[in-house]
């Protein structure tokens, strides 16, 4: 144990608090308090809310990835899916996925300079996606004949990539027994959750498509609420954002009191168990299970923008804002790399507020819009990540942050005994029982 807290306490990592990273330094002894204190004084602003990007739904376990990997290394297994086969290899190569690009589709591209190899999109799959839709956009308008094939070119290489990320969305270890991403989720919610019931509900706001959020809080019992309303037929319908959840404490007088443990939850770039509907003002339909790709969700390209002008988006981005720009607010944004343009305008809208705070969870050498906002020294920015307590592990990832960094309370370990008595107090299946 001794040794343990020695290893901790030589590595560190970085908790910038006001630009300076000289003195943002911390050991892994000590310095998950000093955050855990810090970011448990925030959690008890007015308004909290939580941006959960594509990094909080990856987790990688002995180099293999358990849960849904981020957009590079989908990019890299997309445009790096072996086109031809190997010569010299010993065996018959596997029937390629109903994804997989073919010679005719990179020699399309090829054309059109856009090769895959070694380029941005072989990196990024949101710069494939931006020029597959501006081409289609180009050839749809076009008056010229040839580009009728060109266009049905393309809408068939658009639909590859959205079924490879069906695919990733809903295939993989988390789809097969493995419940460490999950769990992940649920020890998020049952330390978010815990809040004065005074204060208002707090929100989660997500770019994933995938189902580990409704997941998670399924398994805890906790009432949400995300935008859709009905039982049988469950429809979008915005104005249940505006919804609470109580109970009455007193039949005679009608006292009410807010339900603990109530989340609203957004999913702005949509969801796996989302279909389109020809019926109502608001034509989005929730299904379970999915067994058919969706055609409701955004897939990850720049164009969002504009492609997000419609229903169900502009009420999502619509709540997100509002959240977000009120008084005594508080954002913490945790696998997210600020890689979406129109988020980052609300983002930077709300800094324009003297009383919002702005705490993210990324490696503080990070370039981009991060590096940006670190030069910013702003005392109202924090900026946490760096080394993690071990070896090959990071601050700033979502096992990390939920372990380490979110305030612990007493009543998570009732929710443990209570989880410990479910899972070992309950019927055993013997050796009669199986047959």
């Amino acid at each position: 144990m001794a040794d343990a807290e020695a290893a901790a306490a030589v590595r560190q990592f970085h908790f910038i608090r006001h630009g300076d990273a000289g003195s943002s330094v911390l050991d892994w002894g000590r310095g998950p308090d000093l955050v855990r204190k810090a970011i448990g004084e925030s959690l008890n602003a007015r308004n909290v809310a939580f941006l959960l990007g594509a990094g909080c739904s990856s987790l990688v376990k002995e180099k293999a990835e358990i849960g849904i990997a981020t957009m590079a290394p989908l990019a890299k297994e997309f445009c790096g899916y072996p086109l031809a086969p190997d010569p010299d290899a010993a065996w018959d190569p596997p029937e390629p996925p109903a994804w997989a690009l073919d010679a005719e589709d990179v020699a399309f591209l090829d054309k059109l300079g856009a090769k895959l190899a070694e380029t941005e999109y072989a990196r990024n799959l949101e710069r494939l996606m931006e020029l597959l839709h501006s081409l289609r956009f180009v050839f749809e308008r076009s008056a010229n004949e040839a580009h009728v094939a060109s266009k049905a070119k393309v809408e068939a290489i658009i639909r590859k990539v959205q079924d490879f990320i069906w695919e990733r969305c809903t295939r993989g270890a988390f789809a097969n027994g493995d419940t460490s991403v999950l769990n992940l989720y649920e020890a998020f919610y049952r330390k978010l959750i815990l809040r004065d019931r005074s204060l208002p509900r707090p929100w989660v706001f997500t770019t994933n498509y995938d189902l580990f959020n409704e997941r998670a809080m399924d398994r805890l019992g906790l009432p949400y609420a995300n935008g859709f309303s009905g039982v049988v037929e469950r429809r979008f319908n915005p104005a249940t954002f505006r919804y609470a959840l109580a109970e009455q404490l007193d039949l005679t007088s009608r006292k009410w009191s807010a339900v603990d443990g109530f989340v609203y939850l957004c999913k702005l770039h949509g969801s796996i168990s989302w279909t389109e509907d020809d019926h109502g003002l608001f034509p989005v339909r929730e299904l379970w299970p999915q067994d058919a790709p969706t055609k409701v969700m955004v897939y990850p390209t720049p164009a969002k923008q504009n492609s997000s002008l419609g229903s169900p988006y502009a009420d999502l981005f619509r709540e997100f804002q509002s959240r977000i720009v009120r008084e005594q607010s508080v954002l913490v944004t945790a696998g997210f790399a600020f890689g979406d343009e129109h988020l980052n305008n609300i983002i930077y809208q709300a800094l324009t507020i003297p009383t919002f705070r702005l705490i993210i969870f990324a490696d503080p050498e990070a370039g981009g819009e991060i590096a940006k906002l670190r030069a910013l020294g702003d005392p109202r920015i924090w900026i946490i990540g760096g080394d993690g307590p071990a070896e090959g592990t990071r601050a700033h990832y979502f096992d990390t942050i939920v372990e380490h960094f979110l305030p612990q309370r007493p009543p998570e370990r009732i929710d443990e005994a209570i989880r410990l008595v479910l899972e070992s107090m309950g019927p055993q299946k013997g050796p009669a029982d199986e047959f």
